[in-house]
């Protein structure tokens, strides 16, 4: 009997582990989308640079009730199209909005393809103008420092907390899930510095030191590119460039 109530015990230990495992739910040349927890996906897209070669580009999808919320476009109109039908085909669910965490191409590449499907698309101030000056398609509503942003019977938040990888950098946070996307301002374990000519370099581990201590219950961090891991990633972010402060 002993041995018999061990099994169970490790059976669901198993399980219980398993649960929190991501899995890869779609995938096509353009796109990947992998589920994080029980309601939120991290999407994958690919971005072709100079510097880098062909760098894969983190957004998430957060479902509620019928709707869902979006953090960063897809990089391309291709993937963001794909996105957009899964979301509606799998998920059964509406984009209620888009969200978009700095004014790059990674962030927004595929916006057009988003308005042109009627979805309202949110940036911070700062986001809408860097847009418009380098004449891209620019977020049709901003905001400053925080917005709270309904999905079906949940809110998510987009938080600026300070400069790091850009001037308008913020993140996004879904408090029933506990999952914090960091976008561009968060690193994943392992990676460089990346890209930091429009950086501030002196302000970057204040600003996510403010992050870990305001967003105490995250259990999961997305970084802009990369591997999801835990709070060890702000951690990981802190020490990156707390040299340069």
């Amino acid at each position: 009997m002993k041995h018999k109530l061990f099994f169970i015990l490790i059976f669901l230990v198993y399980k219980g582990n398993n649960a929190q495992s991501a899995e890869e739910v779609y995938k096509s040349k353009d796109l990947k989308i992998i589920q994080l927890t029980e309601n939120t996906f991290v999407h994958v897209s690919y971005l072709e640079t100079e510097d880098y070669g062909k760098v894969g580009c983190n957004g998430l999808v957060f479902q509620n009730n019928g709707e869902t919320a979006v953090f960063d476009t897809p990089v391309t109109n291709a993937a963001s199209k794909e996105l957009i039908d899964w979301i509606k085909e799998y998920l059964n669910s509406k984009v209620a909005a888009v969200i978009v965490t700095h004014s790059h191409e990674d962030c927004l590449g595929g916006l057009k393809v988003f308005h042109e499907a009627g979805i309202t698309s949110y940036a911070s101030q700062l986001t809408c103008e860097f847009a418009k000056e380098a004449d891209q398609v620019v977020p049709q509503n901003s905001f400053k420092g925080k917005l709270s942003t309904k999905v079906g019977n949940e809110r998510v938040q987009s938080l600026f907390f300070g400069e790091g990888h850009t001037k308008d950098n913020i993140v996004g946070y879904v408090p029933t899930e506990n999952v914090l996307f960091g976008g561009c301002l968060i690193k994943a374990k392992g990676a460089g510095k990346g890209y930091i000519k429009e950086s501030n370099l002196k302000e970057w581990p204040k600003t996510v030191k403010k992050v870990k201590s305001t967003l105490t219950d995250i259990k999961f961090v997305v970084p802009g590119h990369g591997k999801y891991g835990g709070t060890n990633l702000l951690d990981y972010t802190i020490t990156m460039f707390k040299n340069e402060m």
